[in-house]
């Protein structure tokens, strides 16, 4: 059975080599792309390097081409700062809130961004995973540990299920990426293999049938703010799952559940921009045949 078929087998399969999850699956995707640990090391911190470079090139003045996106990201920082003390959701998850805005509209605004699992859903590893180290001072090289855990989650879920947003709707994006940030901050905070995939499930699960509606066809509205959602779905999944709290369903059939939603979903509601609220009044507004 290939590493990444199933996440069962992923963690027993780790288990079974005495590696630590994040080397295990290094060394499987080596073996599928044919590269050393040490090539594999470099390119993953690029991606990690690249992460920050993209929330530190946010610039609240920029607008994407439509006008429809930009400026959020501020907005949400600066309530943060300012409100820490007495706001609803308190500093760390401010935090987390802005950074997925900054790094969504950064990906509008056609800035250079990490496919996480996509471009769509670029802000939500890198809006719980820079926060994060932050608050812990987390070194570089756990952080980029932890990349490796969200990777071999993701290649699971493609597997299983689907990271497109037109194969299997805005679950199998902002979904997947809220996935695959959940599992990483189990391994972040110490939890076990079996709590990572836990994580992961029940992130899905909370997410499971959410449809892709891009108004004007566009990867801004309603996605940007689809990303604050999948960053708080992971937080909230990883912290439930450290709590000791599992998916009854177990986490391989919650994928292929996914899967089968996705494929459910009817094709308006799978990135055609035809449905849902790329369908409303405002969203026909910016059809391409409107513009």
């Amino acid at each position: 059975m290939n590493a990444f078929d199933s996440l069962e087998q992923l963690i027993i399969h780790a288990e079974e080599a005495g590696l630590p999850l994040w080397q295990h699956i290094q060394q499987a995707d080596c073996r599928r792309q044919g590269i050393s640990p040490e090539e594999s090391w470099e390119k993953m911190a690029a991606l990690w390097k690249a992460m920050v470079q993209a929330d530190e090139s946010y610039r609240e003045e920029d607008r994407s081409n439509s006008g429809l996106v930009g400026g959020d990201g501020g907005k949400m920082t600066r309530y943060t700062q300012e409100r820490e003390a007495d706001s609803l959701c308190g500093g760390f998850l401010g935090q987390v809130m802005a950074g997925a805005l900054r790094m969504g509209e950064c990906n509008a605004c056609m800035k250079r961004i990490v496919a996480a699992p996509t471009a769509g859903s670029c802000g939500v590893l890198p809006a719980v995973l820079l926060p994060y180290q932050r608050r812990y001072q987390t070194a570089d090289e756990t952080l980029i540990q932890a990349l490796y855990i969200a990777s071999g989650f993701g290649m699971v879920i493609a597997a299983r299920a689907s990271l497109s947003g037109a194969e299997g709707g805005c679950q199998a994006e902002v979904g997947s990426a809220a996935a695959m940030a959940a599992a990483a901050l189990v391994f972040l905070q110490g939890g076990g293999n079996r709590q990572m995939i836990h994580a992961c499930a029940m992130a899905v699960k909370n997410l499971l049938g959410l449809a892709c509606d891009p108004v004007g066809g566009l990867v801004e509205v309603p996605c940007v703010k689809r990303n604050v959602i999948g960053a708080v779905d992971a937080l909230t999944a990883a912290e439930m799952a450290l709590a000791g709290i599992e998916s009854r369903v177990p986490p391989d059939q919650v994928l292929d559940a996914m899967r089968e939603v996705g494929q459910s979903l009817p094709m308006g509601l799978r990135e055609t921009g035809k449905g849902g609220l790329a369908a409303t009044p405002f969203g026909r507004q910016y059809a391409p045949e409107n513009l």
